[in-house]
């Protein structure tokens, strides 16, 4: 095939799975097409890894083992886009109920992009030595693929690799990578929290202990903890995603329930959060008269993801040399969350995990500071939006171009290097701002 249709093949896929998304541990569609194009391309292909996971490996003579993974995961989000691919799928959401369905947070680019790296390396292994270890992880938005992959025995079943590589698409432009050495992406926690009252009537609240205005309070009051309990030079966000409550505006009723998530980066600093959440919480329960103690049930967690500073140096000097100098970078912490690094952990080994811009370059023509990228960015819509669309095109492409550069770099090399890419963008070397709700 030629380049022209390599992209095109490229793009069809993209517009397909984004079209058909699936939910955590639903993702049977897409693992299905998975599987049929790696055996097609000759991997050795298992199905069902971690419930709904694919592992790729090639061999290709002696050498190191890579491992290249990619998330596969949609959202429960209707879409807003308006493209003539949206997505009008629905699912089944975690707690039983009916839910649109989107790829709001980009796992169809990291699909698309390691299907297109595996076609590549493939078509290209005389260029390489070592293995190829594709990991397509279902459940990353659950914080349990990950770790369920790790349960299934990924690497007793298919060796350890020396290296885990990966990408997320983000409002960067397009057209460049972002990678932050060291703590790269925030650790999460999400809580469920539950406020037990006493129902009655609406007319007589006297009568009542009503977990409405609990909660109400204790929503108020979790607003201060980040801005009067954590130090300037700390780093947390806490948020309130979800708050519920009866279903009649004249019954009061026994519990309410929220529904809260915290990043950190420093072990410390959760602590002093989880600790403030649970103080605040039942404070709150106490004050109110509450007929029963709170419940705070910790239902997902992700751990700060950690890149390796030597690891990522290696892999940026194989970005200069292949795709071209000035395409990287720093995009600053990433309050985001992701499992990937959970891979690297229990591998042992080191972890490089880099953001892929996706926003369209047009918007920010004429922009030469941090500031106004910083401005830009803000404006656009963010993954887990309803209006998250990443462009095409340079998305994919430098997609495939930084996952092949990348696996090249830890791979024993046995050719010349890839010339470096015409695409390569000038004048953003400098470090962007920080990048908010980037994953998880």
């Amino acid at each position: 095939m030629s380049p022209a249709d390599v992209l095109a093949d490229l793009e069809h896929i993209y517009r397909d799975l984004h079209a058909h998304p699936e939910l955590a541990f639903a993702e049977h569609r897409t693992a299905g097409i998975i599987a049929e194009r790696l055996e097609a391309l000759g991997y050795e292909t298992t199905t069902g890894v971690g419930r709904t996971g694919v592992v790729g490996v090639l061999r290709n003579g002696p050498g190191p083992t890579a491992l290249l993974r990619a998330d596969m995961d949609a959202l429960p989000v209707e879409e807003e886009t308006g493209l003539p691919y949206a997505s009008t799928a629905r699912g089944t959401a975690a707690d039983g109920s009916d839910t649109a369905v989107m790829h709001a947070c980009g796992h169809d680019v990291h699909v698309t992009c390691l299907l297109g790296a595996a076609a590549t390396l493939v078509a290209e292994r005389d260029t390489w030595s070592g293995t190829l270890m594709l990991v397509f992880q279902p459940a990353e938005e659950v914080g349990g693929g990950a770790q369920s992959m790790i349960d299934d025995g990924i690497f007793d079943r298919f060796g350890k690799p020396d290296v885990v590589l990966g990408q997320h698409v983000s409002p960067l432009p397009a057209g460049l990578l972002g990678l932050r050495k060291g703590p790269a992406f925030a650790g999460a926690d999400m809580l469920h929290i539950v406020l037990h009252g006493r129902g009655g009537h609406g007319s007589r609240p006297e009568t009542t202990v009503d977990p409405v205005v609990m909660a109400a309070a204790t929503v108020m009051r979790l607003q201060t903890v980040v801005s009067r309990e954590v130090a300037g030079s700390e780093s947390a966000v806490v948020t309130v995603g979800a708050m519920h409550a009866g279903n009649a505006g004249n019954v009061i009723p026994e519990r309410a329930e929220l529904r809260v998530s915290l990043r950190s980066y420093d072990t410390e600093v959760r602590r002093r959060l989880m600790t403030s959440i649970d103080r605040i919480v039942r404070a709150e329960a106490a004050a109110s008269g509450a007929p029963e103690e709170p419940e705070v049930n910790l239902k997902e967690s992700f751990p700060v993801l950690v890149n390796d500073p030597d690891a990522g140096k290696r892999t940026i000097e194989g970005w200069d040399r292949d795709l071209g100098p000035g395409l990287t970078v720093d995009p600053g912490p990433v309050t985001g969350s992701e499992d990937v690094g959970m891979l690297a952990t229990a591998a042992g080994v080191p972890l490089v995990y880099w953001l892929l811009g996706g926003a369209d370059p047009a918007a920010f023509a004429g922009v030469t500071d941090r500031e106004g990228l910083q401005r830009v960015v803000r404006d656009l819509p963010s993954n887990h939006s309803a209006q998250f669309a990443p462009v095409i095109e340079p998305t994919l492409s430098t997609g495939v171009k930084a996952l092949v550069s990348a696996a090249r770099t830890w791979l024993a090399r046995r050719g010349p290097p890839v010339a470096p890419g015409a695409d390569a963008q000038e004048g953003w070397s400098r470090p962007a701002p920080p990048l908010l709700c980037v994953a998880g």
